[in-house]
Parts: structure tokens; sequence; C-alpha cells
């Protein structure tokens, strides 16, 4: 389910109060701990953190009119969601956040290539989250997307 909110807050506004709680830690969080560079705003339906093209203006492959995407956190029907392209990107960065992941939190994983799932907001490790955060620069995130990019376009 895709908000039609222009902003962040009118996202936010929309969720029931028990996610708009872990939600707004969750985006402080994120916004405390994401190198500088990446930009706050909505995208996809959710709000997230991109490459504005200010810094890259070559844009997002599938519509170089938007932003290069980075991170997005949703509110869907069943979970509070993050999406973070670098783990799906890097595979040492995954690897240290599955790692990281069970010890910070007593509960299974429910992730997908770039999802990470949570069920219920006092389940989510939001120090955690926080270091996942800080783990990539905008230049790194660069560097890796062009790099993927690159490699799938020569295969084609």
């Amino acid at each position: 389910m895709q908000s039609k909110a222009l902003t962040p807050d009118a996202y936010i506004a929309e969720m029931p109060e028990d996610r708009q709680k872990a939600v707004n830690k969750l985006r402080s969080v994120i916004k405390k701990n994401l190198p500088k560079g990446f930009k706050e705003e909505m995208g996809y339906g959710m709000m997230g953190w991109s490459v504005p093209h200010s810094i890259y203006p070559a844009g997002y492959h599938c519509n170089p009119k938007d932003p290069l995407p980075f991170m997005g956190l949703a509110s869907q029907k069943n979970s509070i969601n993050l999406y973070h392209m670098g783990i799906y990107a890097d595979p040492k960065l995954l690897k240290w956040f599955q790692e990281a992941h069970a010890k910070a939190s007593p509960k299974k994983l429910d992730m997908g290539k770039s999802c990470i799932r949570y069920k219920k907001p006092e389940d989510i490790p939001f120090d955690l989250i926080g270091q996942l955060a800080s783990k990539m620069t905008v230049d790194d995130w660069i560097k890796i997307y062009e790099s993927g990019f690159k490699d799938h376009r020569k295969k084609k």
C-alpha cells in the first residue's frame, strides 16, 4: 500500500499511533547516523533517503528524473519495513548486518533482498539500525551502484 503523502511528516501522521512512535524513533536514529549528503523525502509511496541530483545528476537508472534511492521506511499492513539498498548491493555489509542482528535481537531476522521487516515495534533494534545507517557514505553508495549498474548493462 503506497501513500500519497507529500512529506515524511504527513506520511507518519497517516499511521496508527503505535506505528507513529516507532517510525518517528527510527527516523530520528537514521537521521542522526546517516552520513551527510543523503536527502530525506518521499518516494515510491514511502519516506526515504536518497542521493539528490545535486550530488548525482544521472539519477536512478529506472527513471533518471528520480534521485538515486538508498534507504526507505514504510508502514505496511503487517509490519514496519526498512529498505536498505546497501545491504542488497554489498555482501560484506549484509553479512555484518545478519550477524549483528542475531546478537542485537532475540527475534529471527525477517528479511528480503533489501527489506527488513518488523511485525512489532518493540522488536526493532534501534541502535543496530543506527549503526547500519552509518556504514555507507554517499560516495560509497554511488560507487557500488555504478559498479553494479555498469556490470548489469554489459551483460545485456
